[in-house]
């Protein structure tokens, strides 16, 4: 029977990180509207985020991304990749991404966040963009901040070409990380 119950647990993973349908303007209007609000409420929680932002070459907005799992978990979400201008603004959407990781181990629960990745060399931005699942702990190293650290753009911290805020938690995963998460660009 627990085998049964691993083989139903793992395809119920499987299941949730299974490419989604299609794609429509509708649904590249949702996850706009939600990475512009992802990004108002990091400019308003995480003081010294938008000096980061303005550092950055590009950023990786992810405004909805839910893990969850018992023992056997995944996690699910989707993005807008922006670049910046030389104004220090950014411009339009350059492409939109979905992030995915299925994980065992210790973790129990079901948690929606935020993150945003900053780009903060020319470098990692191209090699992110040029990858076809692109995945944190391989092909990056990242930092990763609490969002109750209040940000110095001039601190160490920003010595790694890729740093991650994660902020907007709601609900209580044991066990959660980005680490193994993986970035592929999708069609929306």
């Amino acid at each position: 029977m627990p085998l049964l119950r691993h083989a139903f647990l793992a395809l119920a993973a499987v299941l949730f990180l299974a490419p989604p349908a299609p794609s429509t303007a509708a649904e590249r209007d949702v996850i706009e509207a939600r990475a512009d609000l992802a990004l108002d409420q990091l400019y308003s929680e995480v003081p010294g985020s938008r000096a980061l932002a303005t550092r950055a070459r590009g950023m990786l907005i992810m405004p909805k991304v839910v893990k969850g799992g018992f023992l056997v978990g995944g996690t699910y979400g989707e993005g807008a990749l922006r670049l910046n201008r030389e104004d220090g603004g950014y411009g339009p959407t350059v492409g939109y991404y979905s992030v995915a990781a299925a994980s065992i181990g210790l973790q129990a629960g079901v948690q929606r966040t935020r993150h945003v990745l900053f780009f903060l060399t020319t470098e990692a931005l191209e090699r992110f963009r040029r990858s076809d699942g692109w995945e944190i702990g391989a092909d990056a190293e990242i930092t990763m901040l609490d969002k109750a650290v209040n940000i110095d753009v001039n601190s160490t911290a920003f010595e790694k070409p890729v740093v991650a805020i994660v902020f907007g938690g709601s609900g209580l995963l044991v066990g959660a990380s980005l680490e193994g998460a993986k970035y592929s660009r999708i069609d929306r």
